[in-house]
């Protein structure tokens, strides 16, 4: 606790917090044209390009899947991401480009897993996001099921989920059922709204944050995410020794 007590009582400003410590993002949107992420290859290749400058050596980009809206596959994805790796080496841009997908538990979801056809990561990690307007009733259900075929579900930008802040103990629940709690950088710059900041803060004083990532979208994260490196909570959560994402 001193090292975190330091970081608050400092009245100097804090240096930008080293993001080189991370090695991976695994949360992004890069492959052009096939969600609501980078719109063409050269947006793709100049969000890479700032995301290495920034200290990342490897990004698992995750593009959305949902049933009514971004119909993509794995196959899809794996095409687009063929593609910009073969860009990445043409461009001489020394960063390790892999995907996943970010899954929208709706009600086509509890088919993808009963296919086994989940894209992962790491250990077999999937991420996953809900509904910003209600939290989906069978995901008690969705959770113990990913877990029984093996799947370990990581819970996106779990700081953004709004009906759960005046019911904190839902994070401790969501733990306790195996989930890992994935929040975005950008939340500390106050992105989204005070309220998900303020959650992020309380998430990282809990100690329950395993992944941190940019969701990076287009060059607006980009300068959020430059803005938010001072940021003492940020420094917290990298010092914190929580972090997964190096080991991806």
């Amino acid at each position: 606790m001193g090292l975190f007590q330091n970081l608050f009582s400092t009245k100097q400003a804090l240096p930008n917090a080293d993001l080189s410590p991370l090695i991976t993002d695994m949360h992004s949107h890069l492959i052009p044209g096939i969600d609501d992420g980078a719109k063409t290859k050269e947006e793709s290749l100049e969000l890479i390009r700032e995301l290495h400058a920034l200290g990342y050596r490897k990004l698992i980009t995750t593009p959305h899947i949902m049933s009514d809206h971004y119909k993509n596959t794995p196959e899809i994805i794996n095409s687009g991401l063929a593609t910009m790796q073969d860009l990445l080496k043409n461009e001489n841009i020394p960063i390790q480009l892999e995907a996943a997908a970010e899954y929208y538990v709706d009600f086509d979801f509890e088919q993808k897993i009963n296919n086994s056809s989940l894209m992962t990561f790491g250990k077999n990690y999937v991420l996953i996001e809900l509904s910003f307007i209600n939290s989906p009733d069978f995901l008690d259900g969705i959770i113990f099921k990913m877990r029984t075929a093996g799947y370990i579900p990581v819970l996106a930008h779990v700081e953004r989920y709004p009906y759960w802040y005046n019911s904190k103990d839902k994070y401790d629940q969501l733990i306790d059922q195996g989930v890992l709690l994935q929040m975005n950088i950008n939340s500390l710059a106050g992105q989204y709204s005070i309220q998900a900041k303020q959650i992020s803060k309380y998430l990282i004083g809990k100690g329950m944050i395993s992944f941190l990532g940019t969701d990076c979208h287009n060059m607006h994260y980009i300068e959020q995410l430059k803005s938010c490196l001072k940021d003492k909570y940020l420094h917290m959560v990298l010092r914190s020794g929580n972090l997964l994402n190096s080991q991806l």
